[in-house]
C-alpha cells in the first residue's frame, strides 16, 4: 500500500480548490473531497507519484495531491 492510500483521511483542499474541483468535474451536490477520496480508494484507480505530487487516475479523471501536505490541488477530466 502506498503512502497516499494510507493517509486518505488526511486529504483536504482549500475553499478555492473545492470550487475548482466542482467546476472541473461538474459535481453538483457532492463533497469534492469525499468524491476524490472515494475515487482514489477504488481498486481500479492507478496511483503514482511524480516529484512532489501524487496522481490518481480512473474513469478519465486525474486527481493531483501534494505529497507533503495531502492537499488536493486539482482534479480534472482527461481525454
Amino acid at each position: 500500500m502506498n503512502e497516499l492510500l494510507s493517509n486518505l483521511y488526511l486529504l483536504h483542499t482549500t475553499p478555492l480548490g473545492r470550487e475548482r474541483i466542482r467546476k472541473n468535474l461538474q459535481l453538483t451536490g457532492e463533497d469534492p473531497v469525499a468524491f476524490c477520496r472515494e475515487l482514489l480508494s477504488h481498486p481500479a484507480c492507478h496511483i503514482f507519484r511524480q516529484g512532489k505530487n501524487w496522481y490518481g487516475e480512473k474513469d478519465r479523471i486525474r486527481i493531483t495531491v501534494n505529497a507533503h501536505s495531502h492537499t488536493i490541488i486539482t482534479a480534472h477530466r482527461t481525454e
